[in-house]
């Protein structure tokens, strides 16, 4: 299988940081992100790599190389102009000719990517997304109301909600929905299927997920033993 990893965006929640360095790039304890990424699609079966660039793009490639040095294939797109989360498909339409992984890089998880997938085969589905449960705390009272009569108050509640991790299983079948040489995002492929009645699955994920885009995110991965991780992850890999 095929993975598609996103490296085209600017950082901005990361800034200044991301003024130097792209995103992918920043350091999580003394590895970058990105070859935590890689290290983990590799442990996980997946050889074969795309990464999107355009941002900074040319450190990327200076960084990853071929691929040689984790025993991946990686392979790059350029973008001249921001093309979204899934615009950069259609950069690679031809090759994308078996069910393929989409995921952004800047994510970190224990997903397990073998029952991920499977998961995906089973439905026959166009698009997988991977989920996980996120906490929100409001910063304002939130209102239920009828008829313009308060029904409920509650000051500044936390909110669950069902959130996607920046990563999917698609089926070379959705490129039908991804225009060419235009910006196209994840919600604009989502308001697209759903239009044309196609279903969307969803795998939820109760482990770990950081998005290293986030601050708090990228601060809580640097107290997490990497390595010890790194190992446990590819043990529950090959019990599966």
């Amino acid at each position: 299988m095929k993975a598609v990893i996103q490296c085209g965006g600017m950082g901005t929640r990361l800034r200044p940081f991301t003024s130097v360095l792209p995103k992918p790039l920043m350091p999580i304890g003394a590895r970058p992100v990105l070859e935590l990424l890689l290290k983990w699609l590799r442990r996980n079966g997946i050889q074969d790599i795309y990464i999107t660039t355009g941002y900074l793009g040319h450190l990327i490639r200076s960084f990853c190389g071929n691929g040689e040095q984790w025993n991946l294939n990686i392979h790059y797109t350029q973008e001249m102009e921001p093309l979204g989360t899934i615009g950069p498909l259609s950069l690679i339409r031809d090759e994308l000719t078996e069910p393929f992984l989409v995921l952004n890089g800047d994510v970190l998880t224990d997903l397990n990517l073998s029952r991920f997938i499977a998961m995906h085969r089973k439905h026959e589905g166009l698009v997988t997304i991977a989920t996980t449960f996120r906490n929100i705390k409001m910063d304002f009272g939130v209102i239920d109301e009828e008829d313009d009569t308060v029904q409920l108050f509650r000051e500044k509640p936390t909110l669950s909600h069902l959130v996607s991790m920046g990563l999917y299983c698609m089926s070379p079948e959705v490129m039908r929905f991804v225009p060419s040489g235009v910006p196209f995002g994840f919600d604009d492929l989502m308001l697209q299927m759903l239009q044309d009645g196609c279903k969307v699955h969803v795998y939820k994920h109760n482990g770990l997920w950081l998005d290293i885009g986030r601050v708090d995110d990228f601060q809580s991965a640097q107290t997490i033993a990497w390595e010890e991780t790194s190992s446990s992850i590819e043990a529950s890999a090959t019990a599966a």
